[in-house]
């Protein structure tokens, strides 16, 4: 009995230690913050951007600023976080989508001044990078699609192409990116999805070469525009 009661308070003793230890387990599960859950996943050259561009406002409105770290996008929302690895060298950084862009096809992201630093792409320009979306914003329904299929510093260029496009696909527009020099892109369709307006895409390489799709942001670039669909019934 005596050894009994001895050994009672050596097994409470351990049994205290264990939910102790199992506590401080629960406890630093939380602590530690959640890895960021990856969206998707996007592959291809990236450049980068910064003098006419720096102190204009950017595609979402605000102004932009090559030493923070944003990039443009063509098609991601604005807002969405995007972490950008540099494949020859594996350098990471993450930025925000503020603008729209690169306008070369082939290009997948134009990041900032120091977005690019971050990773050493300043001295090559250009190099193979992966997207990993890490968050995109909450959006209001009825985001526009339209395919670019050609972008010119010569203004009478864009229009030749733009009436040829418009004589046959019923929607096609000059959208004005301003810099040294301007640039004027010829945008067709406006379709209610991404895989509508690839669909669209698809068809314009076959008549013009190259062309991509493109979200549309501003009023200048939605007002008076029909679906392809509407155009070509």
């Amino acid at each position: 009995m005596g050894l009994h009661s001895r050994a009672l308070p050596a097994a409470l003793l351990l049994t205290l230690l264990a939910l102790s230890s199992c506590a401080k387990k629960h406890h630093d599960a939380h602590a530690l913050p959640a890895p960021p859950q990856i969206q998707s996943v996007e592959t291809g050259l990236a450049s980068w951007y910064g003098h006419p561009y720096h102190g204009r406002p950017a595609a979402d409105g605000e102004i932009y600023d090559m030493e923070s770290f944003t990039a443009a996008h063509r098609t991601l929302p604005f807002g969405t976080r995007v972490r950008v690895t540099n494949l020859t060298n594996q350098l990471t950084v993450e930025v925000r989508i503020i603008d729209r862009g690169p306008f070369i096809d082939g290009r997948i992201i134009d990041l900032s001044h120091a977005a690019a630093e971050a990773i050493q792409l300043i001295g090559p320009g250009v190099a193979q990078v992966r997207l990993d979306i890490l968050s995109t914003p909450q959006l209001s329904s009825g985001s526009l699609f339209a395919v670019q299929a050609g972008a010119f510093a010569d203004k009478s260029r864009a229009e030749r192409l733009r009436d040829s496009l418009d004589r046959e696909y019923g929607a096609a527009r000059l959208v004005v990116r301003a810099g040294s020099p301007s640039l004027w892109r010829v945008l067709v369709g406006g379709e209610p999805t991404e895989d509508a307006a690839n669909a669209l895409a698809s068809r314009l390489r076959r008549e013009v070469g190259n062309a991509f799709v493109v979200r549309l942001d501003s009023p200048s670039a939605t007002a008076n525009i029909q679906t392809s669909t509407e155009a070509n019934p």
